[in-house]
């Protein structure tokens, strides 16, 4: 038996990038394509708990019953019964290994429950490179000195309450970086910088998802930021145009939103979840 276990659906994207991604480190997974073999009850319940989620926080709604069953109101109960009854309700795809159980949305969160590795760089489906995230400290130089050539603010970074991060491939090459500041439900996403000579590689729509599953895990559900130039490239990874009244005032009173940003710089927004 192997050490790792995909709960699979081979005609998901993400759970095929997934499986990519394991096989690339040589790891031959147990491979459970949870649609024709789906996972018991008490073992639905274990990887939740194991993954340090709930049953509402894993259950699928796009192109489920979700909606037909009425599940809007059901309890966790209701849920993990009804994902057992209709396992297509179980978002995919789950990797439990001896280091965790994660929910791999992004892709690129396998690395969190596989065992740390150098490796070559492999690419998913789209051809975007899969990428590590590094926590790193406010005062990092190269962070700094990428957020300066980027022309994006740097006064408030040692400020409380903030989280950045360094990018890198799986070969080691770093390509970028990003950060945070939570305020309860909501996160205002910033200092996001890809470096240069990296910037025709895709970098971005990798590293921004993996920078709001971060967030997510922290308690975020709703993403914010703003931004002088890239409006075009987080409209389309899913980031709505929002009116200034329409956020939060925990986001309106941050140094970004008050003043470290011009009032010229787009104001955007997206739910988070699985």
């Amino acid at each position: 038996m192997s050490p790792v276990t995909i709960y699979h659906n081979p005609n998901c994207g993400t759970s095929r990038n997934t499986l990519k991604l394991i096989r690339h480190f040589g790891i031959d997974p147990d491979v459970v394509e949870y649609l024709a073999t789906p996972p018991s009850r008490e073992a639905l319940v274990d990887l939740i708990a194991r993954a340090g989620l709930t049953a509402r926080d894993i259950v699928r709604k796009k192109g489920t019953p979700y909606a037909e069953l009425g599940l809007d109101s059901a309890d966790e109960a209701a849920l993990l019964d009804a994902m057992v009854a209709h396992p297509i309700l179980i978002n995919r795809p789950i990797v439990a290994s001896e280091r965790g159980v994660a929910l791999c949305r992004p892709s690129d969160v396998v690395l969190d429950v596989l065992p740390l590795q150098p490796g070559n760089d492999a690419f998913k489906e789209d051809g975007a490179q899969f990428l590590r995230d590094d926590r790193i400290a406010a005062d990092d130089p190269a962070l700094i000195a990428a957020l300066r050539a980027g022309d994006l603010p740097v006064e408030d970074l040692a400020e409380s309450g903030r989280r950045f991060f360094a990018y890198r491939t799986l070969a080691g090459t770093r390509v970028g970086f990003g950060g945070y500041e939570l305020y309860g439900h909501d996160a205002l996403l910033r200092s996001v910088v890809v470096l240069a000579n990296v910037q025709t590689k895709k970098i971005g729509r990798n590293l921004v998802p993996l920078l709001a599953y971060r967030a997510m895990r922290e308690g975020a559900r709703t993403a914010w930021l703003l931004t002088k130039t890239a409006a075009g490239f987080f409209d389309k990874i899913g980031y709505k145009r929002r009116d200034r009244d329409e956020a939060p005032t925990a986001i309106l009173t941050t140094r970004q939103a008050k003043s470290l940003c011009p009032t010229s710089a787009v104001l955007m927004a997206k739910k988070l979840g699985f």
